[in-house]
């Protein structure tokens, strides 16, 4: 598992490829400049070295473009990127620190929970469909977040059936055990990112 901690956020990710298979079909990348933090999950289609090379392209595409590029032409550029390929579903958030915004947008059947301290979860609901390079309408979403929320955002091959409990008494690195659990006995690729906001 990869553990990131600063002053504005804490956030582990973890990733399991199905049947301990060599290639995962599943990439994330975060980073962060400033105060602006960037998450990517692709889950590319079906299993093993095609899906993860479109999952991977899609990260390449954020890595070399994020600091210039609004997600919603990021989400266009990996669209592109997939052109040929098998194709992925794709989630991407921007958090920005100073006015506590995320920027989200989502292809596909990947997950994203917001819960704030006063137990609300924000649940944004995915456009159907992958990144395939295809003509694709993106659903772009803007939320506040408060001090102490925590987001979670996994692919398919995480299944849960209650976020809400799992996320509310536990610390993020508890979330992350009980999920890295869940994923290593998935009989598909299973990715998971965590964190908390401070």
């Amino acid at each position: 598992m990869e553990h990131m901690k600063n002053t504005f956020i804490e956030m582990i990710a973890g990733s399991h490829s199905k049947d301990g298979n060599s290639f995962c079909g599943d990439t994330y990348y975060v980073d962060q400049k400033d105060d602006e933090f960037i998450c990517l999950l692709a889950d590319g289609l079906g299993s093993g070295r095609y899906a993860y090379e479109s999952s991977y392209a899609a990260a390449e595409v954020v890595e070399q473009n994020w600091h210039s590029e609004t997600i919603e032409s990021l989400m266009e550029l990996i669209n592109q990127s997939l052109y040929q390929k098998r194709g992925a579903a794709t989630a991407l958030f921007k958090i920005k620190f100073s006015t506590r915004q995320f920027e989200y947008s989502c292809v596909g059947n990947i997950r994203f929970y917001l819960y704030g301290p006063d137990e609300k979860l924000t649940y944004p609901l995915p456009v159907t469909g992958y990144l395939s390079g295809r003509p694709q309408r993106y659903r772009m979403e803007r939320f506040p977040y408060e001090q102490g929320s925590k987001f979670l955002v996994h692919s398919d091959g995480v299944n849960l059936l209650n976020t809400k409990e799992l996320m509310r008494y536990r610390t993020i690195e508890q979330i992350a055990a009980e999920l890295n659990e869940v994923a290593a006995k998935s009989n598909d690729d299973a990715t998971f990112i965590v964190g908390n906001l401070l």
